[in-house]
């Protein structure tokens, strides 16, 4: 599954399809994106992939910008094994323009979340 909608619940709860939650697993890491849109990782992703990609040279101000816009913000939200949903918190929300119908579509290993 490379695509999904949804409408979030009244306290911006995202639920996850159920062909999606085995790889995700327990946590998810919810980070700012690019521009206004979230991205969303397997804690496992983020452990393995983006934590190597952000390490580099301690001088490289590229790199340092890419740690600072991804770690602002960022959190890890357990995913509610009963009916797969994560929180999203009010710093999430104002970057999707506290719209409550979402759109994610997988790019690569995670998943970018913007407003429909």
């Amino acid at each position: 599954m490379d695509y999904f909608e949804r409408k979030l619940d009244s306290k911006n709860r995202l639920t996850i399809p159920t062909q999606l939650r085995k790889e995700f697993g327990q946590n998810v890491v919810i980070t700012p994106g690019f521009k206004d849109y979230l991205h969303i990782y397997p804690e496992s992703v983020w452990n393995n992939d983006v934590e190597d990609a952000l390490r580099g040279d301690i001088l490289d101000e590229a790199k340092a910008d890419l740690n600072v816009r991804l770690r602002s913000g960022k959190t890890i939200a357990r995913l509610d094994a009963k009916q797969g949903r994560i929180t999203l918190e009010a710093h999430h929300m104002r970057l999707l323009g506290d719209k409550n119908d979402i759109i994610a579509v997988r790019a690569g290993k995670y998943f970018r979340i913007s407003s429909k």
